[in-house]
């Protein structure tokens, strides 16, 4: 690990930490945020298997600053959203492990277009409010929901942000913010599953992890308070230009 930053000069120790910054910012309001960090340390000369493990440290990091911020604004009710955070902290488990067994090509054909619907569904649905409605919540459905978005985190994971969003408004019926704080808080815990068995495979770079972390850490935490403070006005239209970006990204790396 020691040899391997050695190796990184200083400009690009601040290039992956500035990416990790930007990505955490961007992620904390509009998910996307792997987007950014996994080109970033593949450009750095990462292998593959290396870039995935080493992301999910940093963007562990992220998506607990983010989780803290809503918390402590009252968007997150932690008796509630416990249970489910195990479940996709034990379905991201089961999709990393499953990862070497499972054939990937369909997902990642058909990701783009996933992705595309959900920008066009924030964009356009009435459904898209600031604070949740009246609650049409059905529990069995909703833990079918994230534990399936935690098993495709595990195992593949663009997107994964959106998608627990996407089931919170739907299902849930929770407001954007709302949804936001909690798939902050499933997503930390997809991540810390994935970390875990990552780290146990020896596949993690932890210097250069831990300081995107740092980036990833502060950068959430501004974006987490913008997100706050600007509500839907801000939340709305970055999660529709990041669903876009993204599905065009994926079509392109297909095409």
């Amino acid at each position: 690990m020691q040899e391997f930053i050695a190796n990184l000069d200083i400009y690009m120790l601040l290039f992956l930490f500035f990416a990790a910054f930007v990505a955490g910012f961007i992620d904390s309001i509009a998910g996307g945020g792997g987007m950014i960090t996994i080109p970033a340390l593949l450009l750095a000369g990462i292998s593959p298997l290396q870039a995935l493990a080493t992301n999910k440290l940093q963007s562990s990091f992220g998506s607990f600053s983010a989780t803290l911020q809503f918390y402590k604004k009252g968007y997150i009710n932690l008796k509630s959203s416990i249970p489910f955070a195990i479940i996709s902290f034990i379905f991201a488990a089961v999709g990393t492990i499953s990862v070497q067994f499972i054939q990937v090509e369909f997902l990642s054909k058909i990701l783009p277009f996933l992705v595309l619907i959900f920008g066009l569904y924030f964009l356009f649905s009435p459904n898209i409010k600031e604070m949740e409605k009246t609650k049409k919540l059905n529990r069995a459905y909703l833990s079918l929901a994230i534990a399936l978005v935690g098993f495709y985190d595990g195992f593949f994971g663009p997107g994964t942000g959106s998608f627990f969003m996407l089931g919170l408004i739907i299902i849930g019926g929770f407001g954007v913010m709302q949804s936001l704080g909690q798939a902050k808080l499933y997503n930390f815990s997809t991540n810390l599953a994935s970390l875990i068995f990552f780290a146990i495979g020896g596949h993690m770079l932890w210097g250069v992890g831990l300081l995107m972390a740092l980036g990833q850490f502060i950068g959430a935490n501004l974006g987490s308070r913008a997100a706050i403070l600007y509500g839907i006005r801000i939340v709305k239209p970055l999660v529709v230009a990041v669903s876009f970006l993204m599905a065009a990204k994926l079509l392109y790396e297909q095409f």
